[in-house]
């Protein structure tokens, strides 16, 4: 992560890629569950305090509850995280929450374990007792545990073709809760008569709580037939056997009203809109006008891309609608839909990148090199895809040197491979994890 410290439009314009990167660890430093979460602890119980989480901030938001909670209380539990998101542990501070890793975004047995286990946790919970479930985006694929008659393999077959179908993430988790034991309220229910308390980090659109890690401790409105329109939306195939208990709505999710709830609390402790505020603030100190267009931008990642690339050539053109220099933030979840290739193209080749390297390679080839424009975009989380890359800057000279290195743009587009596009030039923003999730940033920098 950069070091650098901006404060006037000069020092932006001597390193505008090193001041894009600024702004994104802006926005991350933001959403870091030490900095958000003691405002919204309840206190200890008269009995037990079970912290059971899932998510790519879990590993984090555990070790802020262990920072932050009294030393002399009991305090045990279970989180899962994906493989390497669990941060250091600080000097000091005694592990009470184990941790556990397990795979995303397609889930695995270690994810199917984790699930179980918390399952068997909630067992003999009292009136008395506290369960505080910690929740951030990635818990859909991390806390797996698959509904009667279905296999973690028919979980993983699906999960994949959700992924490449172009769904949005409210319709992935629609279906994901109608085909899980744990998720869609399923947790919480579990816990009753305990007092349930979720801290939540927002990694999407609309900040909806039943969607966020497909909700597994408040009550979900969907349905079974709306699940079932999903998968045959998208030409999906489940074992009939499931079908038919979808079609029954045997499978059905616990819904608003329902007596388990009575007794929950949710806080959302980090936004997408918190987070781009921040980038905001720190554009601003540096001199430049800052503008939030959204922080529920969805649709296919590289049109996105497109559409941006037309504003920032009408502010570099003409002024309008924003006066330059600015920068234009923006966030939400977009969607990559993987297209089909042929079999004599190399499978690693195929679909490398996601969401942040995709709206890169739209937004590049609309701007066409256009002078004044850097942007980059990232997930928040610090990894696009299943890469090992946050995502990817687009500078003037992106194309450029790209065509110089005999690499076309429109051949990396059809087969969904950004990484191999930027990381081909030198244009990939590399962190590792960064321990929280607030989903998809995105700035331009107009000059």
């Amino acid at each position: 992560m950069t070091t650098f410290t901006f404060n006037s439009i000069a020092s932006v314009s001597a390193q505008p890629r090193q001041f894009l990167e600024y702004l994104y660890q802006a926005a991350v430093t933001r959403a870091l569950p030490l900095h958000n979460t003691a405002a919204h602890l309840p206190r200890p119980p008269r009995g037990r305090t079970l912290v059971l989480g899932a998510g790519k901030a879990g590993g984090s938001m555990a070790q802020a509850v262990e920072a932050l909670w009294p030393p002399d209380a009991p305090l045990e539990g279970l989180v899962v995280t994906r493989y390497g998101h669990t941060p250091p542990r600080p000097a000091g501070l005694r592990q009470r929450i184990e941790i556990a890793e397990a795979a995303h975004p397609v889930p695995d047995a270690a994810g199917l374990a984790a699930a179980q286990r918390m399952l068997a946790l909630t067992q003999g919970l009292t009136p008395d007792d506290l369960v505080l479930c910690l929740i951030s985006g990635g818990g859909s694929a991390l806390l797996t545990l698959p509904a009667d008659g279905l296999t973690l393999e028919d979980k993983q077959h699906i999960n994949q073709a959700l992924l490449s179908s172009g769904a949005n993430i409210a319709e992935m988790n629609c279906v994901r809760k109608h085909l899980s034991r744990i998720k869609g309220g399923r947790l919480a229910a579990a816990c009753a008569p305990a007092r349930v308390v979720t801290l939540t980090i927002s990694d999407v659109p609309g900040d909806d709580p039943s969607i966020i890690a497909s909700g597994p401790t408040v009550p979900d409105a969907s349905t079974c037939a709306d699940a079932l329109a999903i998968l045959r939306r998208y030409a999906i195939e489940v074992p009939a056997a499931v079908l038919a208990q979808l079609k029954s709505g045997a499978l059905e999710t616990p819904k608003p009203g329902d007596a388990v709830f009575n007794r929950n609390e949710v806080h959302l402790i980090a936004t997408p809109q918190q987070s781009l505020e921040a980038a905001a603030a720190a554009a601003q100190a540096a001199g430049l006008a800052a503008y939030i267009l959204s922080d529920e931008m969805q649709g296919e990642s590289r049109e996105v891309g497109k559409v941006q690339a037309a504003l920032a050539r009408a502010v570099a053109n003409k002024g309008q609608p924003f006066l330059k220099p600015c920068v234009i933030l923006s966030g939400g979840e977009t969607t990559v839909t993987i297209r089909k290739q042929p079999d004599s193209e190399p499978r690693e080749n195929r679909g490398r990148g996601g969401r942040a390297g995709e709206f890169c390679m739209g937004l590049a080839l609309a701007l066409q090199g256009r002078s004044g424009v850097y942007a980059l975009a990232a997930d928040t989380d610090g990894i696009d895809g299943v890469e090992d890359n946050a995502g990817a800057f687009v500078v003037p000279d992106t194309l450029q040197r790209a065509q110089a290195a005999g690499m076309k743009l429109d051949q990396y587009l059809d087969r969904n491979d950004a990484y191999g596009y930027f990381s081909g030039i030198g244009d990939l923003l590399v962190t590792g994890p960064t321990h929280t999730n607030v989903n998809d940033f995105r700035v331009l920098l107009i000059l």
